[in-house]
């Protein structure tokens, strides 16, 4: 059968095979050097500064980036997890327009999933960035969109440096913007489909004796798509630089709250027999009452399985305080050391309003939470020395974690029902209460080595320990300590130059992730206290070696790269969700052993002409379970099956137009079909999605610098699709298709932005 991308594949093979010896010989040099060539050399360093998608020249690893422009460019208030997401490798879902909504965004690279990935902002660590946050926090909470700077994605191997204990599958890192040189206010108003409305107000001081500093407020409510609540959003971001000499000190403090009324999860056959627009009964409560009084054996009623098609409504709250202090020292004419200190205190719960626990007065509905606290403070120092052909770097990470985390239950009553957008208070049950500490420690090392002017080699380890103790306060469930540690982390990797234009490398390294300190999601403590004891002793952390090479190349207005990988995962660990997710039942945790994925990705950037620009991607992979699972004693046959939520194919391109006063861009993204079982017996369908924005900007209006209209549509087509899967876990087998784990993607949405900078 051919498959629907091959014209696309082979029009920009074709396109690539043609285009880049014409622009490589239009920028090759001779061997001489002459004014022709600096001024040529100039001439392509320009062009290239105006391809804002990156492909990491002289890297040792797949480095992927994008610049401030991409960020600017988006929607305003698009994640930055949605912007990045048209880099290779990297599969983005989430059920509202903006990639906001943090119950379902998905964010895999190369099958690793997002709690598998490292994150860092200004080289502090936002640990894994789940859901059910218990070392970090989400990136659109750290830190507003319109405050990125520029982000670097390395796919494979990952950062060596980089603070993480879960970088199984590469390293996100995003940078703030910093403060403009010149004094200046910026105010952006947004409004879009289904009540949209985002003010973003900031100030910069410019330069002062001091230094340069801004300041930034950020206010975004938006109606649910469909039936009823909101998503709401307040931040304030300070950041402060001052330069002195060849030292840079900086320091950010970044706050968040944040609100979102949650989407009910569906299954295939609830959306088969109900359609896609079904969800909670919020704000009627009478009707969730109803509900569990005649489908979940509520007053001598049978329970049925369509207790679980409606709930009365969920919601996730979370308040967050972020800083960080850094130190960026010249020591020594050949030494740079970067320090940064940083602290961070969370707040935070996931509300449900369930039909399997009644409240006091006997209403057969009550509030189940998860509730989180998180004060965790750390310092990561590096240090970098160029010694002749050598540069060395040599890296520190401590962190000290205390996370608090509990499942409690609150009254629901007709009379009084809790408001879904405040924490509540006065709990009539606890049923579990646990207190974690983990500290971290890790250290890195590595060596690059201009061998000649175009070849170099980096050699390197990482050494990483992660000891968390866990202890059962209320309720039964297990306790103890349990430590995931590697001293020896290698990795390897070359550069070579084949010409002024081309460039070859190739990487290889070990990576392990730190077991989740948590009572829910894939951990240890998820289980029950039996389950515990019987695998502490055995467990294993997991771990991915990783093996990639690649071909870059880059001329007078394009850069392209093509890398394939390998990678072997091992001791991967699944958690299997027992009955419904609002039931909170412990999970069965496995070890499924090995994992193997393979894979060939690309990206082409071309600057079609001064105002024009075309970026593409292709990711093609084949990832597998290579061992067979055994849950609750009994057999599941996975062995040769495709890994969850892992398509085989993603293309990706964007047209881009921009001359300096009118902008705008239309963007297509495809993925095929993902499985959500681990027998893949059932599947999401493959989907295409179309992506327009426009825009225009005028100079010096009245008392303005600048001011600017940008229009967007996202699903220009409105298609109906599946967006996020597994946003209750994935399961064994769903052969009739009604196990709750599926979020439908938003339909047609519109947004207009309208700034003014004075």
């Amino acid at each position: 059968m051919k498959h629907p991308l091959m014209p696309t594949v082979l029009v920009l093979s074709l396109s690539l095979a043609y285009a880049l010896p014409v622009f490589a010989q239009s920028t090759s040099s001779s061997s001489s050097s002459t004014a022709s060539d600096v001024t040529s050399a100039a001439a392509e360093r320009t062009e290239l500064e105006r391809v804002t998608v990156t492909v990491g020249r002289g890297q040792l690893r797949s480095v992927q980036g994008l610049s401030q422009l991409e960020f600017e460019n988006a929607t305003a208030g698009t994640s930055p997890l949605q912007t990045v997401a048209r880099l290779p490798g990297v599969n983005f879902q989430a059920a509202d327009g903006l990639g906001n909504y943090e119950w379902s965004t998905r964010f895999t690279v190369r099958s690793f999933s997002q709690n598998q990935v490292g994150f860092t902002l200004d080289d502090v660590p936002l640990g894994d960035m789940s859901y059910g946050n218990f070392n970090g926090l989400h990136i659109s909470r750290a830190i507003s969109s319109e405050n990125v700077g520029r982000a670097l994605l390395s796919q494979g191997a990952g950062a060596l440096d980089a603070a993480s204990s879960s970088n199984l599958g590469g390293t996100l890192q995003f940078y703030s913007a910093d403060p403009l040189t010149k004094f200046g206010v910026r105010l952006s108003q947004t409004l879009g489909s289904d009540s949209n409305r985002r003010t973003f107000l900031r100030l910069d001081s410019g330069t002062t004796a001091l230094g340069e500093a801004f300041i930034s407020y950020t206010n975004q409510n938006a109606d649910k798509w469909k039936a009823d609540g909101e998503q709401r959003l307040e931040q304030w971001n300070l950041k402060w630089v001052k330069t002195a000499g060849e030292h840079r000190f900086s320091a950010f403090l970044n706050t968040s709250r944040r609100q979102e009324v949650d989407y009910q999860d569906l299954s295939l056959d609830l959306i088969k027999r109900k359609g896609d627009t079904l969800d909670n009964f919020y704000p009627d409560f009478a009707a969730a009452v109803k509900a569990a009084n005649t489908l979940c054996g509520a007053n001598g009623s049978t329970y049925v399985a369509a207790c679980d098609d409606q709930y009365y409504a969920g919601a996730g709250l979370r308040n967050d305080e972020l800083a960080g202090v850094s130190a960026d020292l010249r020591v020594a004419a050949n030494t740079r050391w970067k320090t940064t200190a940083y602290y961070h205190h969370n707040k935070g719960m996931g509300l449900w309003f369930t039909p399997y626990q009644a409240s006091p007065d006997g209403t057969p509905v009550s509030v189940r939470t998860t509730e989180y606290s998180i004060h965790r403070w750390g310092v990561v120092s590096n240090a970098e020395m160029e010694l002749g052909d050598h540069l060395v770097r040599a890296g520190l990470w401590f962190e000290d974690n205390d996370f608090d985390q509990a499942r409690r239950f609150y009254a629901a009553t007709a009379a009084r029902v809790p408001s879904v957008y405040k924490f509540p208070s006065n709990p009539f049950l606890t049923q579990w209460q646990y207190a974690f500490n983990t500290k971290t420690a890790q250290f890195s090392l590595s060596d690059t080595w201009a061998v000649t002017k175009d070849l170099s080699i980096g050699a390197g380890f990482k050494s990483l320990r992660v000891g968390t103790d866990g202890t059962l306060e209320i309720g039964s469930g297990p306790s103890g300590s349990i430590t995931a540690k590697k001293g020896f982390l290698p990795q390897l990797g070359l550069n070579y130059r084949l010409s002024a234009n081309n460039e070859l490398f190739a990487t290889a390294a070990r990576n392990m992730r730190a077991y989740q300190a948590a009572a829910t999601g894939t951990s240890p403590y998820a289980t029950t206290a039996a389950g515990f004891d019987a695998i502490k002793g055995s467990l294993k952390p997991e771990t991915s070696d990783t093996f990639e090479a690649g071909w870059r190349t880059s001329g007078r207005g394009y850069e392209g790269s093509v890398s394939a990988y390998l990678v072997n995962f091992k001791d991967r660990l699944l958690s299997v969700q027992q009955g419904s997710g609002i039931q909170g039942n412990p999970v069965v945790l496995s070890n499924v052993g090995d994992v193997r994925a393979t894979g060939v990705e690309g990206s082409l950037s071309f600057r079609l002409s001064p105002t024009l620009s075309w970026y593409n991607s292709l990711s093609l992979s084949k990832s597998e379970y290579r061992d067979d699972l055994v849950s609750n004693g009994v057999a599941v046959p996975i062995n040769g099956k495709r890994v969850t939520d892992s398509p085989d194919t993603m293309f990706k391109s964007q047209l881009g137009y921009d001359d300096g006063a009118m902008y705008g861009s239309i963007g297509v993204d495809y993925m095929s079909k993902r499985y959500y079982t681990y027998t893949n017996d059932n599947s999401v369908p493959d989907r295409t999605l179309v992506n327009l924005s426009a825009g225009y900007r005028l100079k010096n209006v009245a008392m303005l610098r600048e001011l600017s209209l940008q229009g967007s549509v996202s699903n220009l087509l409105d298609k109906h699709t599946i967006s996020t899967i597994g946003s209750n876990g994935f399961t064994n087998s769903d052969p009739t298709g009604t196990y709750a784990t599926l979020l439908p993607g938003a339909p047609r949405q519109f947004y207009l932005t309208l700034t003014g900078k004075f």
